[in-house]
């Protein structure tokens, strides 16, 4: 088996992607690489600017070919944007890599609602703008998340705790850097 160089978080927004992430790579001694952050840095503006500026179909172009570069690295944990598994493209490419490992954070959608609103930028981000749309989207992104080589319930726990379930439940090939 190859060793894993690479893990992946996914989940909705609000599922705790960016604190966890930062978390395990620090941990592991690895980089870490927030997909949404790099997209805004590159662009020079905001996600919900640039899903203004190109549309959802646009924005998901430029987070797949974000994805891909960030999957030619090794010993990175990645922190994905809560819609990157709709692309059958970026699914395929996570799911079919040996040396790749996807985390699903799972996180009810009342409780990922909550932890969106409590962190301040709940006005901009985009889904949130559309409530009717909001629970069928979750429904739909929930079937490509179930998908994860790994799901963690981040329900009821502190970051902290999610961190050492992880390391604990990490498969083996994976590799701590030294520091």
């Amino acid at each position: 088996m190859s060793p894993i160089s690479r893990i992946v978080l996914t989940g909705f927004m609000g599922s705790g992607k960016t604190t966890i992430g930062a978390l395990l790579a620090s941990a592991l001694g690895w980089a870490f690489a927030d997909v949404d952050q790099i997209l805004s840095d590159a662009q020079g503006a905001p996600i919900s600017q640039i899903f203004a500026r190109v549309g959802e179909s646009g924005f998901r172009q430029l987070e797949a070919e974000t994805i891909a570069q960030l999957l030619d690295r090794s010993y990175v944990v990645i922190a994905l944007g809560g819609g990157a598994l709709e692309s059958d493209s970026t699914r395929a490419r996570l799911l079919g890599d040996p040396t790749t490992h996807l985390l699903f954070l799972e996180t009810p959608l009342s409780v990922a609602l909550a932890r969106c609103q409590a962190e301040g930028g709940a006005a901009v981000r985009p889904l949130l703008q559309q409530p009717a749309e909001l629970e069928a989207r979750f429904a739909r992104r929930h079937e490509h998340y179930r998908l994860a080589h790994q799901t963690l319930s981040t329900e009821g726990r502190t970051p902290q705790q999610l961190l050492h379930l992880l390391i604990e439940s990490l498969p083996p090939l994976v590799t701590r850097l030294p520091a």
